[in-house]
């Protein structure tokens, strides 16, 4: 139940806000109740208006892979703040970046910084179609990369948690050249993509889903899209905006061993600030102005402060941060598969590094027909109980948790701990 401070804080939104929040999921539509309003955050942990702890495993959807407040990142925002916080010029700091960047991603040649991670993926769609001088593209169901106009078609996230497959003010036209398939389904995408042929741009996916839960690709399917795509000229464009130096130092790219023509970033990059960016192959990035046709442009691309922080986050991402990350991913999966086996509880618990999702469902959960599937009541008097018991999640089902550097054995075991209560008390 959300305490006094909140309450008064999301009535008082709900007046001047639409639904009283700036992100639909933050509302706790899909889980019900009001939502806590956070004051401050240090480490693992958040504290809410009414001064309330959580330990949190949102972690800003995903960039606090450090924690909240590490010391260096806060050190490169306070040099920053003292030089200056937007020029709408160009930075040293926009150099470096994109040397950082080409740096551990080989295959990236050149890259463009922008402000978000829809606006990257709205942007290396536009650079493919520029590229191949074609229309069609293809996305996958349940695969959320922001919410420009023809991406928002059977979406994931937010628009899944709001029980929308599309959004009102979109119109049939600026959809008619999107064609969506389904994740995971090797053989009808294969045919999906050898019938556009010669009018297919682009197929753009998130190689590890995590906006409709976690979803891993079965094999083959990654490797089908990157042979097909090559034979048909098309762009593949891996949307890591979530997944990006999160689950790797190189991200989901080096687990899988494919290499697309473009990848769109985020969250990490910005340590927590506002960023994007979209990069990969030298000669479709040379079709984005000023060197090429393909128009795109932001006042605040490359904003020094995000990268002051993004560079200071991406600097401190060695392989014992990963091995630590996994270190704590594992004891909280072994913790609460445990707690499911010994309660009986039906349900799949998906896990890659520090991304996870718990699905309460009987079956395995592959792409987003058989995630629908999810018993999303329970998981919404789950969330409740786990809040009560002063651990934050993402409020929907269709959401990944995070891990972070900052989190303790002792804040995993405590997590544990709450998780076994609350599926008791949910069932």
């Amino acid at each position: 139940m959300c305490a006094k401070q909140s309450t008064e804080l999301f009535e008082q939104a709900v007046k001047l806000i639409p639904g009283g929040v700036n992100s639909p999921v933050r509302a706790f539509g899909a889980v019900g109740g009001k939502p806590a309003f956070m004051e401050r955050a240090r480490g693992a942990y958040l504290w809410d208006a009414d001064n309330k702890r959580y330990i949190d495993y949102v972690g800003s959807w995903g960039p606090m892979i450090l924690g909240h407040g590490h010391p260096k990142v806060l050190l490169a925002l306070r040099e920053q703040l003292e030089k200056g916080v937007s020029f709408g010029a160009p930075t040293a700091l926009e150099v470096e970046m994109a040397q950082c960047l080409i740096a551990k991603l080989p295959y990236m040649e050149m890259v463009r910084l922008v402000n978000s991670g829809t606006e990257a993926v709205m942007s290396a769609i536009r650079a493919a179609r520029g590229f191949t001088g074609r229309a069609k593209i293809i996305k996958f169901a349940g695969c959320y990369h922001g919410h420009s106009d023809g991406l928002l078609v059977a979406a994931g996230s937010g628009a899944a948690t709001l029980g929308v497959p599309n959004s009102a003010g979109v119109t049939p036209s600026q959809v008619a050249d999107t064609v969506v398939a389904e994740f995971n389904d090797i053989d009808g995408t294969r045919q999906l993509i050898r019938e556009l042929g010669a009018d297919l741009a682009a197929v753009v996916v998130e190689p590890l889903p995590g906006n409709m839960g976690l979803v891993q690709a079965q094999p083959g399917f990654l490797e089908m899209l990157r042979e097909e795509t090559q034979q048909q000229g098309a762009v593949l464009i891996f949307d890591e905006v979530m997944s990006g130096f999160r689950v790797a130092a190189g991200g989901y790219q080096q687990l899988c061993g494919i290499v697309p023509d473009l990848v769109t970033l985020g969250k990490i990059i910005g340590g927590g600030l506002p960023v994007g960016a979209y990069g990969g192959r030298q000669d479709i990035m040379a079709q984005v102005a000023p060197s090429g046709a393909v128009y795109q442009a932001g006042t605040l691309s490359g904003n020094p402060l995000a990268m002051a922080a993004g560079l200071a986050t991406l600097k401190l991402l060695e392989e014992a941060v990963y091995q630590r990350l996994e270190e704590l991913a594992q004891r909280l999966e072994t913790g609460l598969r445990e707690a499911l086996e010994s309660l009986r509880v039906p349900a799949q618990l998906h896990r890659v590094g520090s991304m996870w999702t718990l699905f309460f469902n009987e079956q395995p959960v592959t792409d987003y027909a058989s995630a629908s599937k999810s018993d999303t009541a329970r998981f919404g008097r789950f969330f409740h109980a786990m809040l009560q018991r002063g651990i934050y999640l993402p409020p929907s089902q269709f959401e990944s948790a995070f891990i972070s550097t900052a989190h303790t054995a002792a804040d995993i075991d405590e997590t544990i701990k709450a998780a076994r209560g609350a599926l008791e008390a949910s069932a």
